[in-house]
């Protein structure tokens, strides 16, 4: 499938945890997505950033059992060389590395949406790939 709707995670946090205006933008934004046919992507290293201690844990795995259409991208080689582009493209340190696997995982699919809390840092990384556009759930 061409494009896909990528979350990071302020965006999958909204929708395990999250109440009001931020929630419904992520709820607004997967509707649009399953309308259009397009993939609702979490890359794996942003599990990784959630999955911190037993409560977080229970609020992340019941968000990916209640939310059967999201699908989980692994990091494998071909997707770990991409992610170094989008950093290296950037002229971004380590310390983007999951907000890269974000991006990365968008420019994969043929372009996309990736729904952020932290549209400066993906915006600068996205900056080579104009068809991937950042989309801020808190706007």
């Amino acid at each position: 499938m061409s494009g896909s709707v990528v979350l990071d995670n302020a965006a999958l946090a909204a929708l395990a945890d999250g109440r009001g205006p931020v929630k419904e933008a992520v709820r607004a934004a997967l509707t649009a997505a399953v309308r259009l046919q397009r993939d609702v992507v979490v890359p794996a290293v942003v599990l990784a950033e959630m999955y911190r201690g037993r409560h977080d844990n229970q609020v992340v795995d019941a968000c990916l059992s209640r939310e059967t259409g999201l699908l989980i991208r692994e990091t494998d080689r071909t997707l770990a060389r991409l992610v170094g582009g989008v950093l290296a493209g950037a002229g971004a340190g380590s310390e983007h590395m999951v907000d890269a696997h974000v991006v990365a995982t968008a420019v994969e699919s043929g372009g996309g949406v990736c729904l952020t809390g932290d549209p400066e840092d993906l915006t600068a990384l996205s900056a080579s790939y104009p068809h991937v556009t950042v989309l801020d759930i808190n706007a």
